[in-house]
């Protein structure tokens, strides 16, 4: 499966989507190049909420294996976001390119940092670590397909996932969101929520006897993307989505002119709530306009 990503991560292909590798390589030659930002904490959790899920094609029995490929250091937190990949067994090889952050890419690659971090100078030495890189990969699911782990269930389903998703008591500034658990308890909550034109994504971890949480500091007049996901030893269940806006902020209502002279006015208007300052704004009307 590939994804590309700047300030909004973009789903090229699905890990379902091509059975042979004829087919990969004709989609990689079509592939168009995706310009912009560098927000790869946001494109980590685009892959663990969108690419990794069984119904993208992730098989739970099979090993799970991230390639981050950026030319850049991130914009964001892309540290918080790896950490939580690696948490639930999820194996990240960080490659850079040009301007790439070294410490950064050991900071979100997995262990052992000799086989998981690479770095060259320009693309087209991409090609030098091909050979390398191959072996690794192959060599890494070998032995952790070998290991024996018993507890990952067959599959996710009703009994390990939340339902109804519930947002209320939205203002301009906060949001209350409440779930019914799964008939499983989860041993954690993931809880990730940004704004949906793009912006950075912010998560909360709660522990899994708790199906709430009140959310704040967030902007006025936005529409946020919502996910909760219930978090296992050994496997993530599907996660609960919802897309709400929050309330614009209040607005001074009212206004009156009063006491003018031929280089005065008074102004008055009824407060709006929570308003710390007011900017008042004054330029003459243009012609043939309402006096």
């Amino acid at each position: 499966g590939l994804s590309q990503y700047s300030s909004d991560p973009r789903t090229e292909w699905e890990l379902s989507a091509y059975s042979t590798r004829d087919q990969v390589l004709e989609a990689m030659r079509n592939l168009r190049y995706k310009g912009g930002n560098t927000f790869t904490g946001l494109a980590l959790t685009h892959v663990l909420e969108q690419n990794l899920k069984p119904e993208a094609g992730a098989r739970l029995e099979a090993e799970k294996l991230v390639i981050l490929l950026t030319d850049g250091k991130s914009q964001d937190d892309a540290n918080l976001a790896a950490q939580m990949l690696k948490n639930l067994g999820i194996e990240i090889f960080a490659i850079g390119v040009k301007n790439a952050d070294e410490a950064e890419l050991k900071q979100v690659a997995s262990e052992p940092l000799e086989l998981t971090v690479y770095n060259v100078l320009d693309f087209p030495l991409l090609s030098s670590l091909v050979g390398r890189l191959t072996r690794v990969l192959c060599t890494r699911i070998k032995e952790k397909s070998n290991k024996e782990n018993a507890d990952i269930p067959v599959n996710t389903g009703p009994q390990l996932s939340p339902t109804d998703l519930k947002i209320s008591a939205v203002t301009s500034k906060s949001m209350h969101l409440a779930w019914s658990p799964p008939l499983r308890p989860p041993k954690k909550y993931r809880i990730v929520y940004y704004p949906s034109k793009g912006g950075i994504s912010k998560e909360v971890v709660l522990d899994g006897a708790v199906s709430s949480l009140q959310l704040s500091n967030l902007t006025s007049h936005t529409e946020y993307l919502v996910s909760v996901f219930p978090i296992y030893d050994a496997v993530v269940g599907d996660g609960l989505r919802g897309v709400t806006s929050t309330l614009p902020l209040s607005s001074p209502r009212s206004l009156r002119v009063s006491e003018l002279s031929h280089n005065s006015m008074r102004l008055s208007w009824k407060a709006a709530q929570g308003a710390t300052q007011y900017l008042v704004l004054c330029s003459a009307a243009p012609d043939r306009a309402e006096d």
